[in-house]
């Protein structure tokens, strides 16, 4: 199979989908590797690097696309990029497609077979694939916040962790999940008050027995929710539903009862956000403030650190990419585990999740003729 590796185009994205490690083992899988010059540069690798292992560098992003039976990228294809795709060819990547309706019609129309990074899911509902930029944007969600809790970007002027004498700052996490308890344990580590919601007693029991007095939880319902961000200095959105838009828990009305100066960091804005108030926003103009609250809504946080994304992500990915190319991709979707992450195939939408959020045409996976 011959595998497309192009240069991320989104603002400010510095990751890259493939290390030299991983063009290694495709090409001793006997396949034809392709990278766009400059792909890995804000990851800091080379060129060179890729050509000593064994993989072929293009000059254009156009060359890529049409050289490849699978492009393997980060993130979802931008509109310049819908016009380069072919039909049946395989798109490997985050696609986030129920905050994305044009995104999704350019698949369908493109005839594209879209496997997202996101909703390849184990039998035990993990996320192998959304784990590792859970677990940064978890981390980073906590390091933003504090920083434009500073006076100078609009916050409140609080240190989290305080010192001796000084009342610590309140951090507020919504939803138990990968970022949740990644956000929570770098908060507990500033010395912050963390209180975390989820919906989940087996999640918030977990938290209880890890960090018992250093955390408080509580169910995630709309009055405990209403209530934590009255008293919130950093309101960290954590929610998510596999392949659907996240639910917007966080209401304009419960922002406009915060703290002036509260900062609340939506890591669900992929998802199209869990607070009401989000839109997309970029690492460099990456806030907003609404009814005084700072709102920081980067959708693609992890590509701030991108040698340590890239890493994470490309060692996560590379054994699903190897299993489409060496096995092909109708066989290697009989895995109901990649299968899952089937979203587009034929011009349908195949995962459930994302055609309960967009009104397009859509087939049951179970129907789809392989």
């Amino acid at each position: 199979m011959k595998i497309g590796v192009p240069k991320e185009i989104k603002k400010f994205e510095n990751r890259v989908s493939l290390t030299p490690d991983g063009a290694k083992a495709f090409k001793e899988a006997g396949h034809e590797v392709y990278v766009e010059s400059g792909a890995g540069l804000g990851a800091d690798i080379s060129d060179d690097e890729y050509s000593a292992q064994g993989a072929i560098i293009l000059d254009s992003h156009e060359e890529v696309f049409i050289k490849a039976d699978m492009v393997y990228k980060v993130k979802e294809p931008l509109p310049e990029e819908y016009d380069l795709f072919r039909e049946k060819q395989i798109l490997f990547t985050y696609l986030h497609l129920a905050a994305d309706e044009p995104q999704a019609r350019a698949l369908l129309d493109n005839g594209v077979s879209g496997i997202a990074f996101e909703t390849i899911q184990l039998d035990d509902g993990h996320l192998p694939l959304l784990e590792p930029m859970s677990e940064v944007a978890g981390r980073l969600s906590v390091q933003e916040g504090a920083k434009y809790l500073e006076k100078t970007y609009g916050g409140r002027g609080l240190l989290l962790g305080g010192i001796p004498g000084v009342t610590k700052g309140s951090v507020v996490i919504v939803g138990g999940g990968t970022v949740g308890l990644n956000a929570a344990k770098i908060a507990i580590g500033m010395g912050a008050n963390v209180r975390i919601l989820d919906i989940d007693k087996r999640k918030l029991q977990f938290f209880d027995n890890i960090y018992g007095e250093r955390i408080e939880t509580l169910y995630s319902t709309p009055g405990n929710i209403a209530r934590s961000l009255l008293g919130a200095d950093l309101v960290i959105g954590a929610v998510l539903i596999p392949g659907a838009s996240a639910p917007r828990l966080i209401t304009a009305e419960y922002v406009r009862s915060m703290k002036k100066g509260a900062v609340i960091v939506d890591v669900a804005v992929d998802q199209g956000g869990c607070c009401e108030n989000t839109r997309p926003t970029y690492h460099d103009d990456p806030v907003f403030i609404a009814d005084g609250v700072v709102h920081y809504c980067v959708a693609n946080m992890p590509g701030a650190v991108p040698i340590t994304s890239t890493w994470g992500l490309a060692e996560a990915t590379l054994p699903y990419a190897l299993r489409i190319a060496n096995k092909g991709f109708k066989e290697a979707l009989k895995d109901p585990v990649l299968l899952k992450g089937l979203n587009t195939y034929n011009g349908y939408i195949t995962h459930p999740g994302v055609a309960s959020s967009l009104d397009l045409p859509s087939k049951e996976i179970s129907t789809l003729d392989f």
